[in-house]
């Protein structure tokens, strides 16, 4: 079903995953429902389908990961034909992102429990944040049943609108409904807090970001979320919801959704014909000037140029990292730095050096902590989905990718069949 049909109306309720605890009643309308955790439930079922997605993009566009076979190469050339791919990355992260969405809307409109409703606004934030990183400008909806008189509904947003209108507002009205105290792996508040700092950093306002991002680092040990003693234990199924993830996109094997290909920890992991040797080199340099990094065997196999930092046995149940404590660090280091406090930034950025068995940093300018808090970044976040929109952000993608990229190639294709089935009312991205 295009999306353009489930914004105007439809809703699928689908069993979710582990601890979520969805049940699958029937398609119902939202008038006819008294009890809306099924419909939360879906919202964060449906996030299932950005994770893979959201992977490739962000390691496999920047300099973390290769494809080997044409069309799949079009993710490194930075040119117009990644709408080939649209089918099976674009265009299942776009239609789970939307279904989420209208979930949440569901749910926002109708609960009267105002933890639901909390959780909701966060999921509606997370699709929306994943949506503009990816698009830039997207349509908005944010009602249970939009009208279907006209397409105005369908017209795409400004990005900037889009986070002062609906994410930050969504987040700080999550933030206040939420308890800091992580259950089963939900939306809490430090979730919502955290995830707004990251929001505010990629906005560029580090200045809001910080007083956020602090809350969340110095209120983790109350909350029970801490850094993992051995940054490999964050990962793989044994590890999913430790006590660094803050945040994790829960995930099961026995639960298909808008995303039926081969599964991030299968690209990274080189179990992808089109990508067999996915490692690139340019990762094992960065790790070459880092000796005695902990996160090398974790995160890179030089001798099978793949990454085994999600472990085969049961990959189809990893679940995937939205925001964790060792990113939020780091994201506070650089609003520290940012904000003209370089020697407070650098205690917290040695935090993560010392877990990665390293001596604390030499950097002492403000323009050299910046480079190390982005170098620690790559190193610390590799293969987590985040390091092209790092670059993005950063305004570092010709200085590391080696190459000029024109700036409309920051963004990724509207999947095609959005714009065709609304009669060009949602319009492609420039240069695709």
């Amino acid at each position: 079903m295009k999306t353009l049909y489930i914004i105007l109306g439809s809703l699928l309720l689908l069993t979710a995953c582990e601890d979520l605890e969805q049940f699958p009643p029937n398609i119902a309308s939202s008038g006819s429902l008294t009890d809306y955790e099924g419909v939360l439930n879906a919202a964060y079922f449906y996030q299932h389908g950005s994770a893979t997605p959201m992977a490739v993009m962000g390691d496999f566009r920047a300099d973390n990961a290769l494809m080997l076979e044409p069309p799949y190469t079009e993710f490194d050339i930075y040119g117009p034909n990644l709408t080939a791919m649209e089918d099976q990355f674009f265009g299942p992260f776009y239609t789970a992102l939307y279904k989420s969405i209208l979930s949440a809307n569901n749910v926002i409109e109708n609960s009267k429990v105002a933890t639901e409703v909390g959780e909701a606004q966060f999921l509606r934030a997370l699709s929306y944040f994943k949506l503009v990183r990816v698009f830039g400008d997207v349509t908005v909806n944010l009602s249970a049943s939009p009208s279907t008189t006209d397409g105005s509904i369908l017209v795409r947003q400004p990005a900037a609108d889009v986070y002062n209108n609906v994410i930050i507002p969504d987040l700080e009205d999550a933030i206040a409904a939420l308890d800091t105290k992580i259950v089963e792996g939900r939306a809490s508040k430090y979730a919502a807090q955290g995830l707004l700092g990251k929001v505010l950093v990629q906005m560029g306002d580090f200045g809001q970001a910080e007083s956020h991002l602090a809350a969340v680092v110095n209120g983790a040990a109350a909350a029970e979320i801490s850094l993992q003693d051995n940054y490999a234990d964050i990962f793989g199924v044994d590890n999913d919801l430790n006590s660094e993830i803050i945040y994790a996109t829960q995930i099961s094997s026995s639960i298909s959704d808008e995303y039926g290909d081969s599964e991030f920890w299968s690209w990274y992991g080189g179990l992808d014909t089109k990508s067999l040797e996915p490692l690139d080199t340019d990762l094992i340099a960065a790790f070459d000037a880092s000796p005695g990094d902990l996160r090398r065997a974790v995160n890179i196999d030089e001798t099978l140029l793949r990454s085994p930092k999600y472990p085969q046995t049961g990959g189809p149940d990893h679940d995937w990292i939205e925001l964790r404590l060792g990113d939020v660090i780091l994201l506070y280091a650089e609003t520290l730095n940012e904000n003209g406090s370089t020697p407070a930034a650098l205690v917290e950025l040695n935090k993560i050096r010392t877990r990665a068995g390293l001596a604390n940093s030499t950097a002492t300018s403000q323009a050299e902590v910046r480079t190390a808090i982005a170098d620690e970044r790559r190193l610390e976040l590799a293969f987590e989905g985040q390091r092209w929109f790092d670059l993005v952000r950063t305004g570092t993608v010709n200085a590391e990718m080696g190459e000029t990229v024109d700036s409309k190639y920051y963004v990724f294709p509207i999947p095609i069949s959005e714009v065709l089935a609304s009669f060009g009312v949602i319009t492609q991205n420039a240069g695709y």
